[in-house]
């Protein structure tokens, strides 16, 4: 008797440098965790300069930062966490096959995003309007001050260099998120060859964590120094 050969047609393809589809997507993950370690390491460097300025002068950076709101921060920070849940949702119905169900949270990722960058840009606008953005025109303590001023202007560009640098850099990822997740609701809406199975999406959530699991640390450093 002749063996059953058939070939499921909802089967993952298997391109031809691995040998199954386990090496393939093995090959995938680690992979994105090497891209992710190369991010860590990028960042880590950014928070051990801020670990260094701030141990040296924590009473002035306390000053610096009332001029930022810990409740947009906040609001940022549920809105991001949100995010991450339906990115898990994303992920999870693309494991199902559920593609419409994939496809709305995937979508509310995006508007979260875009969320983040408004509130972000709400945040921005005041403090170039007060001249705090670290150019040849900062100022300090600002012209209208909301805090209690004091503090050493050479120290403030310090801080302030390294809420725009960080935060402006989160920022960008956020931004190439969003348009990774609009490239892979592209890819699935035309039926793309390169979405074989659920790991494009897993892969894109595994980074969409790792930008908020920055903020959840970028949150607290700036925006709730203590005295």
């Amino acid at each position: 008797m002749a063996a059953n050969t058939t070939v499921d047609p909802n089967a993952p393809v298997v391109y031809e440098q691995y040998e199954d589809i386990d090496q393939q997507q093995e090959t995938y993950i680690v992979g994105m965790w090497a891209f992710l370690v190369t991010e860590v390491m990028m960042f880590g460097a950014l928070f051990l300069i801020y670990a260094l300025y701030r141990w040296k002068f924590h009473g002035e950076f306390f000053i610096y930062h009332e001029e930022l709101s810990w409740q947009w921060g906040g609001l940022n920070t549920m809105n991001l966490l949100l995010s991450s849940f339906f990115m898990a949702k994303a992920v999870q119905a693309a494991q199902l096959k559920k593609t419409k169900v994939q496809m709305a949270f995937l979508g509310l990722t995006i508007v979260c995003a875009l969320i983040f960058l408004g509130i972000k840009a709400i945040e921005w606008i005041p403090k170039f309007q007060h001249n705090l953005v670290p150019t040849d025109s900062f100022h300090w303590p600002p012209h209208e001050p909301h805090g209690s001023g004091g503090g050493s202007p050479e120290h403030a560009r310090v801080f302030y260099s390294l809420y725009f640098i960080m935060t402006g850099l989160h920022g960008v990822h956020v931004l190439l998120g969003a348009l990774v997740i609009g490239i892979l609701m592209f890819l699935i809406k035309t039926k793309n060859k390169v979405i074989t199975d659920y790991i494009p999406t897993e892969m894109v959530g595994l980074y969409w964590h790792f930008v908020d699991l920055v903020w959840i640390f970028l949150y607290p450093l700036f925006y709730l120094i203590p005295k």
